[in-house]
């Protein structure tokens, strides 16, 4: 990056840059909850947001899982998300589960170690692009996990592992 004015601006206030892009690197263990036969669920907060309003003009997430939990089988599959809160009851679909990235499939691990898998956000609803409160600065970026019902071997808990990057491009459109 040039010297001056450009360098200065990157290293300021997000909220007084124009246009804010950043790669959030993480390498987050969680545990993915399971009881009896349902899926097993599990949340990772892997960052936050800026105070203000957010107006997200795109996000994309490369993650992979990887668990040596033997409750799960080794060749698992499920789905995940980033969203502003954190997964509670196994549906990330078409909420703030998964609104900074849609929920996004996993292919079969192997060994249980899952592919390398991309997904992408946010979801635009009916032309209006996502725009985020968080005025009171207290959203995190939850990275969501559900894994398969049947992929759960007993019902017990188990740790995964998930190693990614999350690229982020949005604006602050201000504060209260």
């Amino acid at each position: 990056m040039a010297k001056g004015l450009p360098r200065s601006l990157a290293r300021g206030r997000k909220a007084r840059q124009e246009i804010v892009k950043e790669v959030r690197e993480f390498d987050v263990t969680f545990t993915v909850a399971a009881s009896g036969s349902a899926a097993g669920l599990g949340t990772a907060v892997i960052g936050d947001l800026p105070e203000g309003n957010i107006l997200l003009l795109g996000a994309v997430c490369y993650v992979q899982f990887s668990t040596a939990d033997t409750d799960f089988t080794a060749t698992w599959d499920g789905s995940f998300g980033v969203g502003t809160t954190a997964d509670a009851d196994g549906t990330i679909v078409n909420t703030t589960d998964a609104d900074i990235v849609q929920q996004t499939t996993i292919a079969a691990a192997t060994s249980r170690v899952s592919p390398l898998t991309r997904g992408v956000g946010p979801e635009i609803v009916n032309g209006t692009p996502l725009v985020v409160d968080n005025t009171d600065g207290s959203l995190e970026l939850n990275l969501n996990l559900v894994v398969d019902a049947a992929d759960v071997t007993d019902g017990e808990d188990g740790e995964f592992n998930a190693v990614g990057k999350l690229h982020l491009a949005y604006i602050v459109l201000g504060d209260d």
